[in-house]
């Protein structure tokens, strides 16, 4: 038997939502049942992907901070989608230390690659919400990474 073969419609979709039980709490018996339903309905049917990322399926993690719902996406295998810019990150802040000149520049074109699609996506689901142009999006992805990272 064969696995199933991943398209994109089963890769733009959500898997499973996770809520943080520290930010938003449990609530009665009633209440809770009635969020366990909205996500069955939810997974059930969806078609779900951050703009400019078809790389799925997601995992979504919901949480409260202040008054604020934060949504936290994540790929089905929990990395966060923004990995390979940490990733790349870690080698450049290793290569640093012992690499020679020509590799860590070669590393931090490849982070400023990634940075740029990011800063870009980020943008994307901006429009419509908040007006920046490249250079602000560019700080506020560093912003939010930095806020993500665990270095």
């Amino acid at each position: 038997m064969s696995a199933a073969k991943s398209t994109p419609a089963t890769k733009r979709r959500l898997v499973a939502v996770v809520l943080d039980e520290e930010s938003i709490g449990r609530s009665n018996p009633d209440v809770e049942h009635e969020r366990q339903v909205a996500i069955y309905d939810l997974l059930e049917q969806n078609s779900f992907a951050p703009v400019g990322h078809d790389e799925g399926p997601y995992t979504l993690h919901l949480s409260i901070n202040g008054n604020r719902l934060v949504f936290d996406i994540r790929l089905e295998d929990n990395a966060p989608v923004v990995k390979d810019y940490y990733m790349i990150c870690d080698s450049y802040y290793q290569a640093i230390r012992t690499a020679t000149p020509d590799k860590i520049e070669a590393i931090d074109m490849g982070r400023r690659a990634i940075h740029n699609d990011g800063s870009r996506i980020l943008m994307e689901r901006l429009k419509g919400k908040v007006v920046v142009d490249l250079d602000t999006a560019r700080r506020l992805f560093t912003l939010i990474c930095v806020l993500h990272w665990k270095g």
